[in-house]
């Protein structure tokens, strides 16, 4: 991890934390630590800054933290994406998280296996797991939101309209589309669609919501490489 994230319940003093489980582990096993060293920290939801490490044991570890650092600022941008394979997803998660993604929206979509909507990676200690390992890859402390939509029709009809108002809204979708754009200087709202792509109903009915397709070239890519692909290439 390259930002030791802290939360609410770690917290022993206002100045003083103590960690156990996974952070420890790390701690003696990746950074190999010791007493007296110093290691970037963030609190989950505020700042980040600097945290002393007081002792260090098997059992747990105290840290003399204070903070005085702003996380990195989000991208303008809601991302829908139709729900990958679980074990894409859990990639995806991180994915978004590191990239400062603020909003992301899981939509169901007709290529979409609805054996995919029963993983327990959907379960939201399991989603707010992988965010949190997105968020310290990246030196983040702000979680995204997630909102899942289960109903595809209802949400592109009903509430992706307000979402995309203000907006420059894109699908993502192979085929003779305008290129996507590049180091776009507004927000945007984003749907990228499952492997096999969005089918021509899916594409009429976001564009009715204000989403404009475009491609990115001939070849096909990984849900998990489209989007990083794409928010690199918008920002």
């Amino acid at each position: 991890m390259n930002l030791l994230l802290l939360e609410d319940a770690d917290f022993i003093a206002a100045d003083r934390a103590r960690l156990e489980g996974r952070r420890l582990k790390h701690l003696h096993e990746v950074h190999r630590a010791e007493a007296g060293d110093s290691l970037r920290v963030g609190r989950l939801g505020g700042q980040m800054g600097q945290g002393r490490l007081l002792n260090l044991e098997a059992s747990c570890a105290e840290l003399e933290v204070s903070f005085d650092q702003p996380p990195p600022a989000k991208l303008p941008i809601t991302l829908l994406l139709a729900l990958p394979r679980p074990k894409m997803l859990r990639r995806v998660f991180q994915t978004v998280a590191a990239m400062g993604v603020p909003r992301l929206v899981l939509l169901n979509s007709y290529r979409v296996e609805k054996s995919f909507w029963q993983t327990p990676f959907l379960d939201p200690a399991a989603i707010r797991e992988q965010l949190i390992l997105g968020l310290e890859q990246a030196r983040d402390t702000v979680l995204p939101e997630v909102v899942i939509e289960k109903r595809f029709k209802p949400f592109v009809e009903d509430r992706l309209p307000q979402l995309t108002a203000g907006t420059l809204g894109l699908v993502g979708h192979p085929g003779d589309h305008p290129p996507c754009p590049r180091a776009v200087n507004e927000p945007i709202t984003l749907a990228i669609g499952p492997e096999g792509g969005w089918i021509p109903y899916e594409v009429e009915k976001l564009h009715e919501a204000g989403l404009q397709p475009v491609q990115l070239g001939e070849r096909i890519l990984r849900v998990e490489t489209a989007v990083t692909a794409l928010l690199a290439r918008l920002f």
